[in-house]
């Protein structure tokens, strides 16, 4: 029997099978560390007299308590501050690489980790955040893990995990015009609900996802935790190592044919089972906007707000109830029909160098609508500086919006890039639970050209409408 490309990297990094329903201890090839998940683990080894294993195969970034704006001056929220400055003394203490503020290489853990290319197929990486399914959309392992497993893996460099299920998400056929990769992941979690991959890492596969560009591919793996996934992943192949080749930790010489070599060995085989399969014909998918307080619920966009007893589901039906209460929403509502306060371009799901091209060329020539307010926040420096070569960021400052340096911003509550209560955001992050962007801030996800549009018209917008 043929292997899928998760068994095949699990089987890889088995450092000690685990009894009859027992975990099997995994070898982690990296760990990444920020400053919100990470100091009760660096607590936990001093109070046992322990040092970081590997501290080469640990790299620490300050990205979610972050300013975006002046971010030399001492920070203010005196929480924060106090975060990020213990990261830093628990990286100078245990020896880990650190970019703090200020760092080229600065940004948001899961944008600066391909970046470097750090991030390879058939690695294992976890890091203190759900988002860390980021990275296997270059054929790596990679999930989110709690406080107390960053500081196992901190000591041991190893993973006590059970052996997740399979399941194969084959999408297939052109994608639309104005259709992204973001529309793509929304309309999936939408269809399969956000507990639908619980227990699974899925693989997403088909010529769709080969046609993707790496930027796209992340934008999906990273939202496989919002349908409830353990970890999303994509077989490495020709975009990849295009990708991989030029980035400044990517094998070199003889090291690097012998690992596109091991690469090209980690395809799923052709006979190898899936747990489940999943089907989606691309040609089918429109601009997509949630319109509730979870990924999941959400429609077309030139659908309309759903009228609760539209679900069967009891439970269903009382979560569209509190949702659209929470939204301030009235079914029946176009959803075009919806203004805005906010619109926010970035986060680790959006806030590469492809997402930021792709809302500028949107809002080329044209001007942010006068009662919305438009947040650019890069992903990572090195991101921004390449926005700024360019020039980029002028296109967004002529139009009326925000220019800012590399961090998490409005994504989470966590800095001062927040929502006011009762504020409406259009926003290319991850999540739209209630308060995510700021207590009583009302979140819609959408994709970069959607966040452009809407911008520029004041409203929930289709790209093709500017």
């Amino acid at each position: 029997m043929g292997r899928t490309l998760s068994q095949k990297v699990w089987d890889d990094h088995v450092v000690k099978p685990g009894e009859a329903g027992q975990p099997d201890l995994l070898y982690i090839d990296l760990q990444l560390c920020h400053e919100v998940t990470s100091p009760q683990a660096f607590d936990g080894l001093r109070l046992a007299g322990r040092q970081v294993r590997h501290p080469e195969l640990t790299l620490a970034t300050e990205d979610h308590n972050t300013p975006t704006a002046d971010i030399l001056a001492p920070i203010a929220d005196p929480v924060s501050r106090l975060q990020v400055d213990t990261l830093r003394r628990n990286a100078a203490e245990f020896g880990v690489p650190i970019h703090s503020l200020g760092d080229k290489d600065q940004g948001v853990v899961h944008i600066i980790g391909p970046q470097l290319g750090l991030t390879q197929p058939g690695m294992t990486i976890v890091c203190g955040d759900s988002h860390t399914s980021t990275h296997g959309a270059f054929g790596a392992l990679a999930f989110g893990i709690g406080t107390s497993e960053v500081e196992h893996v901190l000591a041991t460099q190893t993973l006590p995990q059970m052996k997740p299920k399979t399941m194969a998400v084959t999408v297939t056929g052109q994608l639309p015009q104005a259709v992204s990769a973001k529309d793509l992941i929304l309309t999936h979690i939408a269809r399969v609900g956000t507990g639908g991959g619980a227990g699974y890492v899925a693989e997403y596969r088909g010529d769709t996802i080969e046609r993707l560009s790496m930027d796209a591919r992340m934008t999906i793996c990273n939202m496989s935790i919002e349908w409830g996934a353990r970890a999303g992943m994509i077989a490495p192949d020709r975009t990849t190592l295009e990708y991989l080749k030029s980035r400044p930790n990517a094998p070199q010489g003889e090291a690097w044919d012998q690992a596109v070599a091991y690469w090209a060995t980690l395809a799923s085989d052709p006979d190898a089972h899936f747990d489940k399969e999943v089907f989606i014909d691309a040609t089918e998918l429109t601009p997509f906007v949630t319109w509730g307080t979870n990924p999941g619920q959400g429609v077309g966009l030139g659908e309309t707000v759903p009228f609760p007893t539209s679900f069967a589901d009891p439970i269903d039906r009382a979560a569209a109830e509190r949702a659209l209460a929470y939204m301030d929403l009235t079914p029946g509502t176009k959803m075009r029909d919806i203004t805005v306060d906010v619109v926010f371009l970035g986060s680790c799901t959006n806030g590469r160098i492809e997402d930021l091209r792709a809302a500028a060329d949107i809002l080329r020539g044209k001007k942010v609508a006068d009662q919305v307010r438009m947040l650019v926040v890069p992903g990572s420096a090195r991101v921004r500086a390449q926005a700024m070569a360019e020039g980029l960021d002028e296109v967004f400052i002529r139009a009326g919006a925000e220019w800012r340096e590399a961090g998490c911003s409005m994504c989470l509550g966590m800095n001062p890039d927040t929502l006011a209560p009762g504020q409406r955001s259009a926003s290319t992050s991850n999540r739209n639970f209630e308060g995510r962007q700021g207590k009583g801030g009302r979140t819609h996800l959408v994709s970069p050209t959607v966040a452009a549009a809407t911008a520029v018209l004041g409203h929930l917008a289709d790209p093709r409408e500017v």
